[in-house]
């Protein structure tokens, strides 16, 4: 999170994990729907380097105004997320023009019989992880929501990437 710089959303802040790791940031407002993970985030606010505001709030109604920032973040959310379409459309609307956008996922795999594992696991895990999907094409959802993906880096077999780019 070193790099990001200006006004900051972070989606699903969950324990506030990323908060120490601002240190370009003009401020971070953090959004997460579950209060307990909020107050769990509180403790951490306090080594932040930068201003930290959190709030009670799902991703598929953000609380601030249209083209509020400057970069937008994630840690392992989209896969909760019940409605990423309709996200993907707010995160649009409180991003400035030419926004960035920096998010660390776990996703659907390419490799066919790791998917097809990903698709028989998902119903169990849903129920067991917060409603979390294995097999959510979250690069695509991106893509096909208009945002310009322009840097992967895949880890675990492709389980797991780091992406960014630019909010259209």
């Amino acid at each position: 999170m070193s790099h990001v710089r200006g006004n900051v959303l972070e989606i699903g802040s969950g324990t506030g994990a990323n908060f120490p790791f601002y240190q370009n940031a003009t401020y971070v407002e953090a959004i997460e729907p579950n209060p307990e993970m909020i107050e769990k985030a509180s403790g951490k606010i306090k080594y932040a380097t930068v201003p930290i505001q959190t709030y009670q709030a799902k991703a598929e109604q953000l609380p601030f105004p249209d083209q509020s920032f400057d970069a937008i973040t994630g840690t392992l959310v989209f896969c909760t997320i019940p409605d990423p379409v309709k996200a993907l459309g707010e995160i649009k609307r409180v991003s400035k023009t030419g926004a960035t956008f920096h998010f660390f996922e776990h996703v659907k795999v390419d490799h066919q019989a790791a998917a097809k594992v990903q698709e028989l696991l998902t119903p169990v895990w849903k129920a067991v992880c917060d409603g979390c999907h294995l097999n959510r094409p979250t690069i695509q959802l991106f893509e096909q929501a208009g945002f310009r993906v322009e840097k992967v880096k895949r880890y675990g077999g492709g389980v797991f990437v780091v992406f960014e780019g630019k909010v259209p």
